[in-house]
């Protein structure tokens, strides 16, 4: 069954009104009819399965036959990543990381970032996407463009992945397999020295990743898996 994402539906919502390019997707590309049903959830848990009474071109109107509250994990991921120069993978890891499931994003800026611009609206299109497509009822909060030294003293607790030389605990036995987990993955010149230093001052821990030297995206993505397969 197909799944649509309307941000605005709520737990009480017994008919629903399609907004008009769901409805011209639903109506010319699906080419649905009335008595068809279709999964929708706002990406906060709520899933909603509605029966279609009313197809036009612009306008569809369906009524809500089954409705599914999904309770939150059982743990808050937390990640904030520098985003790549070639924007189309960073992308790449937003996609994959909303199928594997994280709860929220942060692109950071770091000395060596070699993106400095992000289009926050082309990549939450992404998310939202990825989302559907792989039937998930929690969206990914994107946040603002951060930088290195705001995130670590908004947020001061965490791992920090680093190809530095110095004591690293492996992230798969240091993390627990509950409660909020953030992790900082750099850009691929990595975090300078300095930032490190200013994270572990703020309770952040060095981190490793595996033996391999990783690109930013597959680092990222290494992470988010690695607290699924931890927290299963």
């Amino acid at each position: 069954m197909d799944l649509f994402f309307l941000p605005d539906l709520t737990q009480t919502d017994k008919r629903i009104v399609f907004p008009k390019e769901e409805s011209k997707h639903i109506a010319r590309v699906m080419r649905k009819t009335a008595g068809d049903q279709l999964q929708v959830t706002n990406g906060r848990g709520l899933e909603m399965t509605i029966e279609l009474e009313q197809i036009g071109q612009s306008r569809v109107i369906g009524n809500t036959i089954q409705t599914i509250l999904h309770p939150p994990l059982l743990y808050q991921l937390h990640l904030a990543v520098a985003p790549t120069k070639n924007i189309s993978r960073f992308e790449w890891f937003l996609e994959k990381a909303t199928e594997i499931g994280v709860h929220q994003i942060t692109p950071l800026l770091c000395a060596h970032s070699e993106r400095k611009v992000i289009k926050a609206e082309r990549l939450d299109k992404i998310i939202v996407a990825a989302l559907k497509q792989s039937k998930q009822f929690n969206k990914p909060v994107l946040n603002p463009l951060t930088s290195f030294k705001d995130f670590v003293a908004a947020q001061p607790k965490g791992y920090i992945a680093n190809c530095h030389p110095g004591e690293k605990e492996s992230f798969f036995g240091a993390i627990a397999p509950k409660g909020n987990i953030t992790v900082l993955i750099g850009p691929e010149g990595d975090f300078s020295a300095q930032e490190v230093s200013m994270a572990i001052e703020n309770n952040y821990k060095a981190i490793s990743l595996g033996e391999q030297r990783l690109r930013t995206e597959t680092a990222a993505i290494v992470a988010v898996h690695t607290v699924a397969l931890k927290t299963q």
